[in-house]
C-alpha cells in the first residue's frame, strides 16, 4: 500500500454518525440544541458561582472549573460536526484533526482530574470538618487546579506529538464525528507500539489515578458517615455528595460503556453513536444534576434571578 507522511496529508474524512441524507437535518437540529443547552447550562453555573458570595467555597470553585472544562470538551467536537452537516462535507484538515485530538484530551483529562479534586474536597469536608477551612484554603484550591491543568496539558501534548509522527496509508476515513487518537492509530501503517504505551500511561493519568482517588475518598466518606449516630446527620452528609457522585457515575459510566461497546462490537459506526454519550450527553447533563440536586445552587439561582428582575 502507498504510504504518506502525515505532514503531506491535507485532510481526513470524518464519516459522522450516518450517511443517510434524510437524517442530516435531524442530526443538525438535535446536536445544535444539545450544544446550546450544554454551553448555556454550564455558563449559568459559572455565573451563579461567580455572582453569589455564598458559593465562594472550594467545592463550587472546582464545580465552576468543571463547567468550564465541559464547555471546552463539547466545543472541541460538536461545532465541526455541525459545520460538516451544514456544508455537506466530511473533511477536516490535518491541522484541525490534530488540534481536535489535543483539546479533546486536554479537557477530557481535566474533567477527570477535577472530579478527583472534588472527591478530595468532600473527604476533607466530611471526615475533617473542623480543619476544613484550614486545609482547603483558596490558594491550595488554585494550586490543585493549576496542577490538574498542566498535567492535562502535558498529557494532550505528548499524544499530539506521538500522533504527528505516524505514517498513514491512503485510507484516511475516520468512522466517527471527531478525530480520536485510537482511531488515528488504527489508520496508521507505521509501528504504533510507542503510541500504545503512551495511551496506556495517559489512560493511567486521566483514568485510573482519578478513579482510585475517588474510590478511596468515598470509602473514607462512607465509613465516616456510617459512624454518625443521627439519621438526620447521615442524610445531610450523603446529600452533600449526591450531585458529585451522580456526575462521577455518569462520566466514568458512559466512558466505560463506550470502551466495552467498542470491545464487543465490530461496527465502528455503532462505536461513534456510543461515543456521543460521554462527549455530548455527559457535559449537557452535569449542570442539570447540580442545579436539580443541590439546594445551594437552587437558592443561588433564585437570588441571581431576583437581582436581575
Amino acid at each position: 500500500m502507498e504510504l504518506q507522511n502525515l505532514t503531506h496529508i491535507s485532510e481526513f474524512l470524518l464519516l459522522g454518525l450516518s450517511d443517510d441524507p434524510e437524517l442530516q437535518p435531524l442530526l443538525f437540529g438535535l446536536f445544535l440544541s444539545m450544544y446550546l443547552v450544554t454551553v448555556l447550562g454550564n455558563l449559568l453555573i459559572i455565573l451563579v458561582v461567580s455572582c453569589d458570595s455564598h458559593l465562594h467555597t472550594p467545592m463550587y470553585f472546582f464545580l465552576s472549573n468543571l463547567s468550564l472544562a465541559d464547555i471546552g470538551f463539547i466545543t472541541t467536537t460538536v461545532p465541526k460536526m455541525l459545520v460538516n452537516i451544514q456544508t455537506h462535507s466530511k473533511s477536516i484538515t490535518y491541522a484541525g484533526c490534530l488540534t481536535q485530538v489535543s483539546f479533546f484530551l486536554l479537557f477530557g483529562c481535566l474533567d477527570s482530574l477535577l472530579l478527583a479534586m472534588m472527591a478530595c474536597d468532600r473527604l476533607v469536608a466530611i471526615c475533617h470538618p473542623l480543619h476544613y477551612p484550614v486545609i482547603m484554603k483558596p490558594h491550595l484550591c488554585v494550586l490543585l487546579f493549576l496542577v490538574s491543568f498542566f498535567i492535562s496539558l502535558l498529557d494532550s501534548q505528548v499524544h499530539y506529538l506521538m500522533v504527528s509522527q505516524l505514517i498513514f496509508c491512503t485510507d484516511l476515513e475516520i468512522p466517527n464525528f471527531f478525530c480520536d487518537v485510537s482511531q488515528l492509530i488504527n489508520l496508521a501503517c507505521s509501528d504504533t507500539s510507542a503510541n500504545n504505551i503512551v495511551i496506556f500511561f495517559g489512560g493511567t493519568i486521566s483514568g485510573f489515578l482519578p478513579i482510585s482517588v475517588i474510590v478511596f475518598s468515598y470509602y473514607r466518606v462512607v465509613s465516616s458517615i456510617l459512624r454518625l449516630s443521627s439519621s438526620g446527620g447521615k442524610y445531610k452528609a450523603f446529600s452533600t455528595c449526591g450531585s458529585h457522585l451522580s456526575v462521577v457515575c455518569l462520566f466514568y459510566g458512559t466512558g466505560l460503556g463506550v470502551y466495552l461497546s467498542s470491545a464487543v462490537s465490530s461496527s465502528p459506526r455503532k462505536d461513534a453513536v456510543a461515543s456521543v454519550m460521554y462527549t455530548v450527553v455527559t457535559p449537557m447533563l452535569n449542570p442539570f444534576i447540580y442545579s436539580l440536586r443541590n439546594r445551594d445552587i437552587k437558592s443561588a439561582l433564585w437570588r441571581v434571578a431576583s437581582r436581575i428582575a
